[in-house]
C-alpha cells in the first residue's frame, strides 16, 4: 500500500466523503481517506425504514453513552454516530434541514469571516439536486438527491390539519425565504432509497486512480513534527502503519472523535493531557470544550387503527407484507419511510426573532430511542430546544483510542434552558391535542398524567436526551478557546484542519447533516484556494 499522499482525510462521514470527492477532482492531487467502519453499502443503510434496525445497536453504530448528566437526574444519555463510510449520513433520518439565515451570520458576527448566510448558500446549493424545488435558495446540480418523501402516508393530512387547526403556517420548504412553520420534511432520497453522503459523493469515484479508501482502519494519532502535522498513525489490517501527507492532515472524525484525535495527538489543554502521559505538541485549551446539543423530548401514543402506523399486529403485518412488495416493485410506501416525516420550526414567543424549536413527527411509538420496545402501533412527536445555552466538553478518560471518550453536553444544564422547554413541552401538546391528531389515540404513554409546570420539569428532567446533532468540541474562532481559524485551520500547528460538525461555534437551527456537508464544501474550495496561492507564490 502507498504511504504518502498529498492529503490524507481522517473519517468517512459526511465531511470525510464530499472532501475525498471534491478533492480527488483533480488528477493531480492524491487522497487517502481513512474509516473506522465498513463499507456503508448494505440494505441495512439503503433502505430508509432500517435505520430502525441500525438507531438501538452497533449495527454501523459506534453506539456511545455519556456520563450521567446532572440535568436528567444523573441519568446517562446515549449517542449513536454513524460508523461506516457516509457516516451518520447512513444511519440518520435523512431530514433535509440547513438552518436559519441567521445561524451563519451570527458564526460571522464572531469573526468568522466568510461564513454568513450569503457567503456559504452556495455551497448548499452546489451540494443539491432537488427534485422538485427549483428556485434562487436551491440547486438542481448537486451529487446529493433531496426528495419529497415516498411513503404515501394518510396521516400527513391529519398532521397538516392539526398545524392549521393550531394557527401554524404550513410550510412545503424549510429551506427557503423562511423557516417558522410545520409541514412535510424532504429527505436525501434517491429514486425511494438512503442517499448517504458516501452514496451522493464517494461511490461514484472510487476507481479514481488518486483516490485511496482505507475502512475498518482506526486512527491512533496525528504524527506532528516541529508544529506540523505530516501524517496519522493507523490500525488497518492486523498491522500498525504510519501514512504521511505531503500537503495536509484533514480531520473529520466528528464532534466526539475530531477532539479525540486531537488530544491523543498533545492538541489540547496541557495539564488535561499530562495526567495521561500525553506528550504536548501545543497547548490548544478549547479542544473538547463548547461541546452541545439540542435537547429533546418525546411524546407518545398508541393508535386505534394501524394503517399508516409502524407497530405489531395482525393487520400490520399483513400490511407489511403488502408495503415489501410495493417497495419492490415501485420504491414507494412505509419502506421508504425515514419515522419522522413530518415537524417543523415554532417559536415560545411569538416576538423571538427567529424559531427556537424544532417538531419531528413520527409514524411509529418510539421510547428510548427504539432500545424500549413497544409492539403497539403509534405516533410520537419529538421537541427539541434549538439554542440550548448548556455548554459541555469531550474529554479523554486514557491515553490510547480505544479508551472509553468520556462525552458531556450537559443537557439543562442552564436553567433557562429547562424553563424554555417547558414552553416547548406546552405548545407541542396542544398540536397532539389537535382533533385531527387526537381522534387516532388509545393511550397516551408518557404525559398523561403530567398538569403543573414542576410536573412538566419533573418528566423533562427523567425522559430529555438528544435529538442527534452534537456540535461545537473543536470550535472555529478568533477567540482564546477557538480550535480553528475561519479556514479551519488548527491554531498553533501547520498543514492540519478540522473539517465537520465540530467546527461549529453554536448548533444550527434544525438538523446537522446538510451543513455539514456545506462545511465541507466550502473547506474543499480553501484547500483548493490555498494551493493556487502557494503556486502562484
Amino acid at each position: 500500500m502507498q504511504q504518502e499522499y498529498d492529503y490524507i482525510v481522517v473519517g468517512g462521514g459526511s465531511a470525510g466523503c464530499v472532501l475525498a470527492s471534491r478533492l480527488t477532482e483533480d488528477p493531480n492531487i492524491s487522497v487517502c481517506l481513512i474509516e473506522a467502519g465498513g463499507q456503508g453499502d448494505s440494505w441495512t443503510v439503503n433502505i430508509p425504514a432500517a435505520c430502525v434496525l441500525s438507531l438501538p445497536t452497533k449495527i454501523n453504530n459506534w453506539a456511545f453513552e455519556t456520563v450521567p448528566q446532572a440535568g436528567l437526574n444523573g441519568r446517562k444519555g446515549y449517542q449513536p454516530r454513524g460508523k461506516c463510510l457516509g457516516g451518520s449520513s447512513a444511519i440518520n433520518a435523512m431530514i433535509y434541514i440547513r438552518g436559519h439565515r441567521a445561524d451563519y451570520d451570527a458564526w460571522a458576527a464572531m469573526g468568522n469571516t466568510g461564513w454568513s448566510y450569503d457567503e456559504v448558500l452556495p455551497y448548499f446549493i452546489k451540494s443539491e439536486n432537488n427534485e422538485r424545488i427549483h428556485n434562487e435558495y436551491h440547486g438542481q446540480h448537486g451529487p446529493l438527491s433531496v426528495a419529497d418523501m415516498r411513503s404515501d402516508s394518510p396521516i400527513h393530512e391529519r398532521y397538516i390539519a392539526a398545524a392549521q387547526e393550531q394557527g401554524y403556517k404550513v410550510l412545503d420548504d424549510f429551506n427557503g425565504a423562511e423557516q417558522e412553520g410545520l409541514g412535510i420534511f424532504q429527505v436525501t432520497h434517491i429514486n425511494g432509497e438512503r442517499c448517504s453522503a458516501a452514496r451522493a459523493y464517494l461511490f461514484p469515484h472510487l476507481q479514481r486512480p488518486n483516490l485511496t479508501v482505507l475502512t475498518n482502519a482506526m486512527t491512533q494519532k496525528i504524527i506532528i513534527e516541529q508544529k506540523t502535522a505530516v501524517g496519522v498513525e493507523v490500525q488497518h489490517a492486523g498491522q500498525h502503519k504510519a501514512l504521511y501527507a505531503r500537503k495536509e492532515v484533514l480531520l473529520s472524525a466528528g464532534a466526539m472523535q475530531s477532539p479525540q484525535i486531537l488530544m491523543l495527538s498533545g492538541i489540547g489543554h496541557e495539564d488535561e493531557l499530562k495526567q495521561y502521559g500525553i506528550e504536548i505538541k501545543h497547548h490548544l485549551p478549547g479542544v473538547g470544550k463548547n461541546f452541545h446539543d439540542h435537547p429533546d423530548f418525546i411524546f407518545g401514543y398508541t393508535v386505534k387503527e394501524t394503517e399508516g402506523t409502524f407497530g405489531i399486529s395482525l393487520s400490520g403485518s399483513l400490511d407489511m407484507v403488502k408495503q415489501i412488495k410495493r417497495y419492490r416493485k415501485e420504491r414507494r410506501g412505509m419502506i421508504t419511510s425515514n419515522f419522522a416525516e413530518c415537524g417543523g420550526f415554532i417559536k415560545t414567543k411569538p416576538d423571538l426573532d427567529m424559531p427556537n424549536l424544532q417538531l419531528h413527527f413520527v409514524l411509529a411509538l418510539v421510547d428510548d430511542h427504539a432500545r424500549k420496545f413497544h409492539a403497539s402501533h403509534g405516533l410520537s412527536c419529538h421537541v427539541c430546544l434549538l439554542n440550548p445555552r448548556s455548554r459541555g466538553s469531550i474529554q479523554l478518560s486514557g491515553s490510547k483510542v480505544s479508551d472509553p471518550l468520556k462525552i458531556d453536553p450537559n443537557f439543562l444544564g442552564d436553567p433557562q434552558d429547562l424553563e424554555d422547554l417547558v414552553q416547548g413541552f406546552k405548545l407541542t401538546r396542544q398540536l397532539m391535542a389537535s382533533p385531527s391528531l387526537a381522534a387516532l389515540y388509545k393511550q397516551d404513554l408518557f404525559t398523561a398524567e403530567v398538569q403543573s409546570d414542576d410536573d412538566i420539569r419533573n418528566l423533562l428532567r427523567a425522559r430529555v436526551d438528544t435529538v442527534y446533532h452534537p456540535v461545537g468540541s473543536c470550535k472555529m474562532g478568533i477567540d482564546d478557546m477557538a480550535v480553528v481559524d475561519p479556514q479551519l485551520r488548527v491554531y498553533g500547528i501547520h498543514n492540519l484542519r478540522v473539517i465537520d460538525a465540530s467546527i461549529m461555534p453554536a448548533v444550527v437551527n434544525g438538523n446537522t447533516n446538510a451543513p455539514v456537508i456545506m462545511i465541507a464544501e466550502k473547506a474543499a474550495d480553501m484547500i483548493r484556494n490555498s494551493l493556487d496561492v502557494q503556486q502562484v507564490a
